[in-house]
């Protein structure tokens, strides 16, 4: 099969198991550029490779995405027959471990949801509203909610009566219920029925979180804003961790305080796991695996119930 062909035979197939592949799909067209896309797929050389792949220095993540689409897509291929080996070099090697996520003590949450710091940090903003951000920041921890998720949210989307929002066109094309607790129900409630803060007519296919235009909210925008107000609240990495806390940790955080509360409640925690990973809309416990960091409170509360298991109680 023409290598061209072959790429597109494996971008439908990862897409149909679900997979967006929006990335890789891009990826492994460009490397079309490098190799002949109307040779056979075994006529693909490793110094056609080993130019797409260009670079001496060290390893870099957009090098690694390249790597790993390319080994992806020659995995099919000789899979289905149409290449015997693959090009690839041995895969690199990065030179350290990525740095762990942060996460938030509950000081710090309290810090970076103060009000008043909030509006320091957008003081002159044209775009972003403080009540807007506060309850981005209350849904990307409260409810663990992915940045694109929390901002594609409609106001349709949104049930306080219920205490439930709707996620649609999650990162595996899934659509997915996700309930929340009753004070930030009523948050949402309180922004559904108060003045929006914005100056377009709102209706159910508006965005439950825009800017002052209505327009959804820019990632640069919002990090912009969310680097000013760890500044102001005093927010700062740790030595052993990320030195630069980021917004996706409040969704790590939500995950490893759910994982110390059920710990601390005596739940079964093994049993609970599956529900955490449905919740944050993971097709797999591998993927939940990532949000799981140990901290200091979570190894305690693991440790006291492993002492309680082996003293002889019940709950393991």
């Amino acid at each position: 099969m023409k290598l061209s062909d072959a790429i597109e035979h494996y971008v439908a197939w990862r897409q149909a198991h679900g997979a967006k592949f929006t990335t890789a799909r891009n990826l492994l067209r460009q490397f079309l550029h490098h190799a002949n896309g109307d040779a056979e797929c075994d006529a693909v050389t490793r110094e056609q490779v080993l130019a797409y792949l260009a670079g001496s220095g060290p390893v870099t993540r957009h090098r690694e995405n390249k790597a790993y689409a390319l080994a992806g897509f020659w995995r099919y291929a000789i899979s289905r027959g149409h290449a015997a080996s693959s090009p690839l070099p041995d895969p690199e090697r990065r030179p350290s471990l990525k740095a762990p996520p942060h996460i938030y003590t509950r000081e710090q949450l309290r810090r970076l949801l103060n009000p008043r710091r909030i509006e320091r940090a957008l003081n002159g903003s044209r775009q972003l509203d403080p009540a807007t951000f506060r309850i981005l920041l209350l849904l990307l921890y409260g409810a663990g909610l992915r940045f694109s998720e929390a901002t594609g949210l409609m106001l349709a989307d949104v049930d306080p009566a219920e205490s439930v929002l709707i996620v649609r066109d999650t990162k595996f094309h899934k659509t997915r219920l996700v309930p929340v607790g009753p004070r930030l129900a009523a948050v949402l409630a309180n922004h559904l029925s108060g003045p929006s803060g914005d100056t377009t007519e709102r209706d159910a296919a508006s965005f439950l979180l825009a800017n002052r235009d209505g327009t959804r909210l820019a990632s640069s925008t919002v990090q912009a804003a969310f680097d000013r107000l760890r500044c102001i609240a005093d927010v700062h990495g740790t030595a052993s961790g990320r030195a630069v806390p980021r917004l996706h940790d409040l969704r790590h955080s939500f995950a490893v305080h759910s994982l110390t509360a059920w710990y601390r409640q005596g739940a079964d925690v093994q049993r609970l796991l599956p529900v955490l990973s449905t919740y944050l809309g993971h097709s797999d416990l591998e993927g939940t695996k990532v949000y799981l960091t140990m901290t200091p409170e979570l190894l305690s509360q693991a440790s006291l119930r492993f002492a309680r298991f082996a003293a002889g109680g019940a709950d393991a």
